[in-house]
Order: structure tokens, then C-alpha cells, then sequence
């Protein structure tokens, strides 16, 4: 049977005390959208607020933005559901990017926790990049221990954080992760890093997008 795919983005478009202009990185949308396409899996995109989900940082020196822009990947931005009309029963994995924009409206989102403690607790993949595992930090299980404690994550770290937008969020994404148990680790800023832990993929940075796409692939299919 053909395997879905739940992306869940976020609806936010400003962020921080200077209201610097945000959204879903693409590179983190089109890339992981682009390569479970390929695979052949069908792809659902739900947002915070539904409707048209703000993209940022467009990129076209990437092949895989340029196919998400011209293919179907920019009407699904355009028209998304809100999450809370979202039914997991029928996904078999859930993927939140980053860019700035889930630091906004994600982590005290308890329809988003209710997403991926849900999808963790039936069998499914839960997997997010960049900024994305701001999604994660709340999120409990119904034994009532958080997702991410004892788990090994990556995220956005302090280091890329310092030359990207550390007067514009509310918290270090890295610190936030510790806090809730997780054990953290991060390569070189700007470079590849993706850590699977069971069915818990995350990414560290824009570059690591593709690769998590490839981790829950691989999960998927073994």
C-alpha cells in the first residue's frame, strides 16, 4: 500500500520584537516534499491556521525548489488545512520543517502536540528539520514522559543560531531540547546532520532537509 505523508507547517509569517519577516523555509518544505514524491508516496500538507502558508527564503539554484515550485508542492502551500481537522488514522509518517516561522506557533500548540505524540504513539514516524523540532519540545506521551526525553535529536544549533536570528527568537532551539532530556548533538554549522533514533528522525539545518526525507524513507520501507 502506498505510504502518506503529514507535513505539518506552520502559519506564522512574523516573528520577534523587530517583526522580522518569516515563514516555512523552502528548502525544508521542497526538498523532503520532492524526494517522498519520488518514492511514490502521497504527501498532505495541514497548517497552524490553514489556508496560505508562508514560504521563505526562496531558493532557485536548487533543482528540488524549483520542481516543488512549478509542480503541485506551491498550490499545496497555498491551500492548506488547518490542523485541526487532521485524522492521523491514515498516515503513516509526520514531517514539520523549520525556517523561523514554528518558533512562533508551534511549541505550546496542543493540537500539534496531540499530532506527534499521536502519530509516536500508533507506530508511525514523527520527523522534523532546522527550526521544526521547536514542535517537539512539549510534546508528551500518554505515559505522560516527554517525546524527546532519553531520545537522541539534532536541531538548529546555538552555534548557527548566533549569525542567523538570535535576537528574533524567544529561546535557543539546542537549550530547549536539553531541557526536556534529549540528548543533543550538532555537526559543523551549515553542514548535513541527520540523527534517527527508532521512528524519531530530525535534522539539524536547511542542508539536512533532503536527508531526513531519506531517514524516514528508509524506515518506512524496511
Amino acid at each position: 500500500m502506498k505510504k502518506r505523508i503529514l507535513f505539518v507547517v506552520s502559519s506564522a509569517s512574523v516573528i520577534g520584537p523587530h517583526n522580522r519577516a518569516t515563514g516555512n523555509l523552502l528548502t525544508e518544505v521542497a526538498n523532503p516534499y520532492q524526494t517522498f514524491k519520488k518514492q511514490g508516496y502521497d504527501i498532505d500538507v495541514y497548517s497552524v491556521n490553514g489556508g496560505e502558508a508562508p514560504i521563505d527564503m526562496v531558493e532557485l539554484d536548487d533543482e528540488l525548489n524549483v520542481a516543488f515550485l512549478n509542480g503541485e508542492g506551491a498550490d499545496a502551500m497555498r491551500n492548506t488545512k488547518k490542523i485541526d481537522q487532521v485524522s492521523i488514522a491514515g498516515y503513516d509518517a509526520v514531517f514539520v520543517p523549520g525556517g523561523l516561522a514554528p518558533v512562533v506557533d508551534m511549541p505550546e500548540n496542543v493540537a500539534v502536540q496531540n499530532i506527534l505524540s499521536g502519530m509516536y504513539e500508533k507506530g508511525g514516524v514523527v520527523s522534523a528539520v532546522c527550526h521544526g523540532p521547536v514542535a517537539l519540545i512539549n510534546v508528551k506521551l500518554n505515559n505522560g514522559s516527554y517525546l524527546i526525553d532519553g531520545k537522541n535529536v539534532t536541531g538548529f544549533s546555538k552555534a548557527e543560531e548566533e549569525n542567523y536570528a538570535k535576537e528574533d527568537v524567544p529561546f535557543e532551539l539546542e537549550d530547549a531540547l536539553k531541557q526536556r532530556g534529549a540528548n543533543y548533538s550538532a555537526t559543523a554549522p551549515w553542514q548535513a546532520y541527520v540523527v534517527t533514533d527508532g521512528r524519531l528522525v530530525t535534522g539539524q539545518n536547511p542542508a539536512s532537509a533532503k536527508g531526513v526525507a531519506e531517514s524516514v524513507i528508509k524506515i518506512l520501507e524496511a
